[in-house]
């Protein structure tokens, strides 16, 4: 079996409850980028179920961080939730439809829970449908340069009250 990864990404967040509906964001955007939408809901539900044990967890007023990452590898995706709060004793692995996860403990703060979720059948690492990167500058480097960027209004909105649906304390 290869175990090489073919693909990742990875979105770090703020431990406020928004973290859950912009992992779902990302998990289901990435997926759909990486030709994997059949695995979007349980791929969803899995980091969901990470995240938000994380920000149940954390102190609103001393936010800490979680990194979402997603990772093609041989037969399987990858999902892990890594989160920087104080030492604590790994909690049980959770079970999700029956699928491999594990806890791991990062040191001496944090830890990783993961879960791998199998690739649609006859689909393997090196046969995902990654999608192209062009050489496109960023906003922020066009913005640097003195050309004007272009941010659609409609799409902003929709991201900021995705984003505010919920309040750091929680309510």
């Amino acid at each position: 079996m290869n175990s090489q990864t073919a693909q990742v990404e990875d979105l770090q967040l703020v431990t406020y409850p928004s973290a859950v509906n912009c992992t779902d964001f990302f998990v289901r955007f990435t997926l759909t980028e990486w030709a994997l939408r059949p695995l979007q809901d349980e791929a969803t539900h899995a980091a969901a179920h990470f995240v938000a044990d994380v920000v149940d967890r954390a102190n609103p007023r001393e936010p800490g961080f979680i990194t979402v990452r997603l990772q093609v590898r041989a037969d399987h995706l990858l999902v892990e939730v890594e989160d920087d709060q104080s030492p604590q004793p790994p909690s049980a692995s959770p079970r999700l439809a029956d699928r491999r996860t594990g806890v791991v403990p990062r040191g001496d703060r944090g830890k990783i829970a993961w879960c791998e979720i199998p690739l649609p059948m006859g689909v393997s690492a090196s046969g995902v449908a990654l999608p192209r990167r062009d050489g496109r500058r960023s906003l922020v480097q066009e913005q640097m340069a003195g050309e004007s960027a272009v941010v659609d209004p409609d799409l902003a909105r929709r991201v900021l009250t995705g984003l505010n649906r919920f309040s750091p304390d929680g309510n």
